[in-house]
């Protein structure tokens, strides 16, 4: 047990090392990250313009001008909303924008019958509200000085909510096999997701999940191995930017750690 306790202890002393030489860059990568998926489907709105639109009109019969204008409202709405982010312009109504588009998107593509994909969207749901938490933070500093509870305040059930929906991703990356490898990655992966879930040792397990995602990330969905042309690299693309979605999520997890509503914040009180 002394020596778990040791390993734990050296692990948490290099976590926060790495947290003070990255405390800049973090919150920069964890958003950038964070919203690349919405940028990506904005993108390829774009350029699929006539198959997106071709679908809409054909799954709803709603006919080619309002098909045109859900496309359209998906990549202005995306694009829009992840440059007023990325230049911390109006960020609350930028993730009401993003959480607007998540809902339309779940009903068009019929996305609330196919537990995978929504459990997916689920999670980027998740990762906006913890990109809506920081913004809290930043409120909250124009009045630095000013005695302030942090517990129990609706930025805290934010982190909460947010870092609970992180773990429907996970979930979805789960392989069910009687492989031993998957096995133990399965046991050891879910592990941290409920630690990071419930908020005990939250920004260690957090940065352990990044690094293990990143890595499985590119092994499993390497989208550049395929021509554009064929179906398994708008599908594996697809996989990767949702994947680099949720280790942004992650990463503001990392960078603001697991706010008042958590087994880290309530061990402070004893």
């Amino acid at each position: 047990m002394t020596s778990q306790n040791n390993l734990m202890s050296k692990a948490e002393d290099v976590a926060d090392n790495v947290l003070r030489h990255t405390k800049y860059v973090l919150p920069h990568l964890g958003r950038f990250c964070l919203i690349s998926t919405f940028i990506e489907d904005g993108v390829r709105m774009w350029m699929q313009w006539g198959e997106q639109r071709d679908y809409i009109a054909s799954t709803w019969s709603c006919g080619q001008f309002l098909a045109s204008i859900f496309v359209l409202l998906n990549m202005v709405g995306q694009i829009g909303a992840c440059t007023g982010i990325l230049l911390r312009k109006q960020v609350p109504i930028m993730c009401g924008v993003l959480f607007f588009i998540i809902g339309l998107q779940t009903v068009a593509y019929s996305i609330l019958w196919d537990i995978k994909f929504l459990a997916r969207n689920m999670a980027l749901v998740g990762a906006v509200l913890l990109l809506l938490a920081e913004s809290k933070s930043e409120a909250k500093s124009l009045f630095a000085g000013v005695p302030t509870l942090d517990r129990n305040t609706p930025k805290s059930y934010m982190q909460l909510s947010g870092r609970v929906l992180l773990v429907l991703m996970f979930m979805t990356l789960l392989h069910f096999t009687l492989n031993p490898i998957d096995i133990i990655q399965n046991i050891i992966g879910s592990a941290l997701m409920v630690l990071v879930s419930i908020g005990h040792k939250t920004k260690l397990c957090a940065m352990v999940l990044v690094l293990w995602l990143f890595v499985l990330n590119l092994y499993q969905n390497q989208f550049w191995r395929y021509a554009t042309t064929r179906a398994m690299h708008d599908f594996l693309k697809y996989d990767f930017f949702q994947t680099m979605s949720v280790i942004g999520g992650l990463l503001m997890v990392v960078a603001l750690g697991p706010g008042g509503v958590s087994v880290d914040e309530r061990k402070k009180l004893y």
